[in-house]
C-alpha cells in the first residue's frame, strides 16, 4: 500500500521526496514507471509522450516486461531506437483501439434551444455543434474489462463524450460543460451515463481521477461532480439517483478535505482551505521526456519536489501557467512551477459551491443533520475565502501564496471564481468586480478574455483564451441582479460567439483554446499542439447561444468594451428594449 497522502504531503514540505521517498504514479511498470517507460520516452519515437502510454499490450505485462528485459540485456541496457520500435510494434497495439465510435441514443434532431437563436448563420451554426456529440462519442471495449491490465484506459461501463484530438478518454473538470451542452442538446441519458462513470470512480478510487488512465490515477482535477450532479437532478428531477449517490458524492468531498487541505493563518485566525498538491513521484508518464529534460535542468535533489509539483499543475486544469510560477526562482521558467504552494480562487470557490449543494441535496432527502453539517462547512469557507482571498482595495479574489504569505495580485479569470460558484455575502461584491475588471483592461479585449496578461509561452497564459474560463466571468455576472453587470456579460458573450464562429467558418473546427491577439485564432503554446474537437468548447457555445440567442449576432463588428463605454452600452440596449419590435 502507498503511504498516505497527508504523509506524503508531510515529506514533501521537509523535503525528503529528493530521497526517492515518493511513489510512482501508478503501480504499472508499463504505463507509470520503469526502465522500459523510460527508454522508450527519452527515444522520443513519437512527437507525443502521450501515444505510447495509450497503446494497449498484446499479452499480460509479466511477458512484455521479461521480453524487453533481455532485449536490453543484449544491448547493455542501452537498446538502439531502431530495436526499441521493432519491439513495441510486436509487443503493443495502435492507440485508440480499447475505444470504439459510439453514437448517443438519445441524439435527436432540432432541440429546442436552437428555436431561440435569432440569427440563422448562429442557428444553423448551433446545429452543426449539436451534430459534433456523435463524433465525440466512445465507448469502451469488453476486453478492457477482462484484460484490464494490458491497458492504460480504466474500464467504464458506460459510454462518454471526449474532449476531442489527442484526448481521447474523458477527462474531469472538462466533461462539466460537455454536460451542460448535452443537457440543452435533450440528452440527459448521455449525462447520467457519465455520471455513473465518475461515481464509479470514486467508488473504486476515492476520488474522480484527473481522466481515465491509470498514470493519471494518483491525481485529480477541479472537483464539479457534485455540480454536475446538481445540473442533471435539476433537468431531470431524478431525485432516485441522487439518493442512491449522495453517499459517493460525500467520499469525493472527503478526498479534497483529508488529502488537499492546508491551515491559513491571519489576523491571529486560523482558516482552513483547499490547495492542489500531488505527492507522488517521477515524470508525468504523458509527458515524460519534456519532465526529465525539464529536471535535468535543476540539481539531483529538487527534481522529485518538481515533479510533484507538475502533477500538481495537472490536477489544477492549468497545466500550465504564469499562475503557479510566480514567487519562485525565475518566474518565467516551468521548473519554477510551486502550484501546491498556492492557495487557489477557484478550487475553493468549487468547493464552497459543492458544500452548498451537499446542504441542499440532503435537505431535500430529508436528512437534517447532514444537511447541517454541510450548511456549516460552507459557511466556515465563505468566511476563510473573504479572510484569505478577498481583496476590499483591488474588488476580487486572489491567490494566497503560501510560503511567501501574501496574495498573488495577477489577473486571472479564475480570480472571478467565486461570482460564478455564488461563495460571496456582500451583495456590493458585483460592482467591486467590474470596476476590478475596468482597470485591469480586461474589457478592452475583443475576442475573449485572456487566462492571463503575461506571455510565457505557456497554454494557460497571454494569448490564450479558454471557454471555461469564459463561462466563469459572464455567467458570474449575468447572475447579479445589476443591470450593468449583465449588459456586460452579454458583451463579452458576444466577444466569445464571434470569435468561435468566425474560426469556425473558416476552419469547420472547433478548438480547446483561442488565441485573442490578432483576432480569432486556433491558441498555442505549451507541450502539444493545439487539439480539435472540442467538448467544453462546443458546450460552453452551446450554452451562450441558448441563454442570449434572441441578441447574438455572427456580423463582424466585435465589440470593444472601453470602460466609458460601458455606461452608454446599458443605455443603449435599455433604449433598443423600449422601442417598439
Amino acid at each position: 500500500m502507498h503511504r498516505k497522502s497527508w504523509e506524503l504531503g508531510l515529506l514533501l514540505l521537509l523535503g525528503l521526496g529528493s530521497q526517492g521517498a515518493l511513489p510512482p504514479p501508478c503501480d504499472s511498470q508499463i504505463y507509470c514507471h520503469g526502465e522500459l517507460l523510460h527508454q522508450v520516452q527519452m527515444a522520443k519515437l513519437y512527437q507525443d509522450d502521450k501515444q505510447f502510454v495509450d497503446m494497449p499490450l498484446n499479452s499480460a505485462p509479466d511477458q512484455v516486461l521479461q521480453h524487453f528485459r533481455e532485449l536490453a540485456a543484449t544491448h547493455n541496457q542501452s537498446i538502439p531506437p531502431e530495436q526499441l520500435r521493432a519491439f513495441i510494434q510486436e509487443h503493443f497495439q495502435a492507440g485508440e483501439q480499447e475505444l470504439q465510435p459510439w453514437t448517443p441514443e438519445d441524439w435527436k434532431d432540432s432541440p429546442q434551444f436552437l428555436q431561440k437563436i435569432s440569427d440563422p448563420k448562429l442557428r444553423a451554426w448551433g446545429g452543426q455543434l449539436h451534430e459534433l456529440w456523435k463524433r465525440l462519442g466512445k465507448k469502451v471495449k469488453p476486453e478492457v474489462l477482462s484484460h484490464p491490465e494490458q491497458f492504460s484506459l480504466i474500464y467504464a461501463a458506460h459510454p462518454f463524450i471526449v474532449p476531442g484530438g489527442r484526448f481521447t478518454e474523458f477527462y474531469y473538470w472538462d466533461s462539466y460543460w460537455v454536460m451542460e451542452g448535452l443537457l440543452l442538446s435533450e440528452m440527459p441519458r448521455t449525462v447520467k451515463g457519465m455520471l455513473q462513470n465518475f461515481l464509479e470512480l470514486v467508488r473504486i478510487y476515492g476520488h474522480v481521477p484527473n481522466g481515465a488512465r491509470v498514470y493519471y490515477l494518483q491525481r485529480s482535477q477541479p472537483p464539479l461532480l457534485t455540480l454536475m450532479m446538481d445540473r442533471y437532478v435539476s433537468h431531470t428531477n431524478d431525485t432516485a439517483f441522487l439518493r442512491d449517490s449522495i453517499g459517493t458524492l460525500a467520499l469525493e468531498l472527503d478526498f479534497w478535505t483529508q488529502n488537499r487541505t492546508v491551515s491559513v493563518s491571519s489576523g491571529g485566525k486560523s482558516y482552513v482551505l483547499n490547495h492542489y498538491a500531488v505527492p507522488y513521484g517521477g515524470p508525468r508518464p504523458e509527458s515524460y521526456s519534456k519532465d526529465a529534460e525539464l529536471a535535468n535542468t535543476l540539481p539531483e535533489g529538487d527534481r522529485e519536489t518538481l515533479w510533484a509539483e507538475l502533477k500538481a499543475g495537472a490536477e489544477s486544469g492549468w497545466d500550465f501557467s504564469s499562475r503557479w510560477l510566480v514567487g519562485g526562482p525565475n518566474p518565467k521558467l516551468l521548473s519554477s512551477t510551486r502550484t501546491s504552494k498556492f492557495v487557489p480562487v477557484d478550487l475553493n470557490a468549487f468547493l464552497c459551491q459543492a458544500e452548498e449543494l451537499m446542504s441542499n441535496f440532503y435537505s431535500s432527502l430529508g436528512n437534517s443533520v447532514q444537511a447541517t453539517k454541510y450548511r456549516n462547512l460552507w459557511q466556515q469557507r465563505l468566511t476563510a475565502m473573504k479572510a484569505i482571498l478577498w481583496d476590499e482595495e483591488k474588488g476580487a479574489w486572489f491567490d494566497y501564496d503560501l510560503e511567501n504569505r501574501k496574495k498573488n495580485l495577477e489577473f486571472y479569470p479564475s480570480n472571478l471564481t467565486p461570482l460564478w460558484s455564488g461563495c460571496f455575502s456582500d451583495p456590493n461584491v458585483v460592482d467591486k468586480v467590474l470596476k476590478y475588471l475596468e482597470d485591469s483592461q480586461i474589457l478592452t479585449y475583443q475576442y475573449g478574455i485572456p487566462t492571463s496578461l503575461q506571455n510565457t509561452g505557456q497554454q494557460w497564459d497571454f494569448p490564450n483564451a479558454w471557454a471555461p474560463l469564459q463561462d466563469l466571468v459572464i455567467r458570474g455576472l449575468a447572475k447579479s441582479p445589476s443591470p450593468r453587470a449583465q449588459e456586460v456579460a452579454f458583451q463579452l458573450a458576444q466577444n466569445w460567439v464571434r470569435t468561435n464562429f468566425e474560426v469556425y467558418s473558416r476552419d469547420s473546427a472547433m478548438y480547446e483554446k483561442y488565441d485573442i491577439s490578432n483576432g480569432g485564432q486556433p491558441g498555442g503554446g505549451g507541450e502539444y499542439e493545439v487539439q480539435e474537437g472540442f467538448g467544453w468548447t462546443n458546450g460552453v457555445v452551446l450554452m451562450l447561444l441558448e441563454r442570449y440567442g434572441d441578441r447574438l449576432s455572427s456580423g463582424s463588428q466585435t465589440v470593444f468594451l472601453q470602460p466609458h463605454c460601458l455606461t452608454a452600452a446599458l443605455l443603449l440596449s435599455l433604449l433598443l428594449g423600449l422601442l417598439p419590435q
